[in-house]
């Protein structure tokens, strides 16, 4: 993978993505934001936002950034905010997950919808989002994940030489994402109703006091 053939995928796949991936990808959407219980004035970042899909599902009293690779992409995600008054949107930017443009501990909470198996450096994607996510602030990837299956693996296996035409991988293992003491993995749900897709929930860091509001002050609240 790399990010010319991901901008590429997804310029191909930029004005069918919500018909196709739209119903299929929902009920994680709706899983993140119970997941991540949203608080009034919370500030939260979705990395790979696409086309906007889940930015209707924000609360009203939260700020939303968005960020993705893709500028056709993202130009569906700016018509659909504009388009249904979605005020909790603060912006939308056109960036590279793994060199996030954005101050340490931006942001309350940081979200990765089917985005750890697009990037070509999952760990730096993680890296990124715990630096810009406050101490104890929740991190969510969701994701499509290796098969345990052997029918299935294979199947997984052989699609991998198809990776940059299909922009994600298709065999990217659970066990590749980080397990660390100062990264704590609150728990691993399906995502849907065959556990394709899965839900993995971490808080950020140690943290020994309470933490104050960084976020807010870092979106000069």
């Amino acid at each position: 993978m790399d990010l010319d053939s991901i901008r590429s995928a997804y310029r191909r796949y930029a004005n069918h993505y919500d018909r196709i991936f739209g119903p299929v990808f929902n009920p994680g959407r709706k899983l993140a934001m119970q997941a991540l219980d949203i608080q009034s004035g919370d500030r939260v970042l979705e990395v790979g936002v696409g086309t906007g899909l889940s930015l209707p599902y924000y609360p009203e009293e939260s700020r939303v950034v968005g960020i993705d690779i893709s500028p056709e992409m993202l130009a569906k995600a700016q018509a659909r905010a504009r388009e249904q008054g979605l005020d909790q949107v603060e912006d939308l930017l056109v960036m590279d997950a793994e060199a996030l443009e954005f101050p340490d501990n931006s942001f309350d909470a940081v979200v990765a919808m089917y985005v750890a198996s697009v990037v070509p450096h999952p760990d730096r994607l993680i890296s990124e989002m715990r630096r810009v996510c406050v101490p104890g602030g929740d991190i969510l990837i969701i994701n499509h994940f290796a098969s345990t299956n052997p029918v299935l693996r294979g199947l997984e296996k052989g699609l991998r030489p198809l990776s940059k035409l299909l922009g994600f991988r298709p065999d990217m293992d659970l066990a590749s994402l980080p397990e660390q003491e100062d990264f704590q993995r609150i728990g691993v749900r399906n995502a849907n109703i065959f556990g394709y897709w899965k839900l993995v929930h971490y808080r950020n860091g140690e943290v020994d006091a309470p933490v104050p509001d960084q976020a807010r002050v870092a979106a000069g609240k």
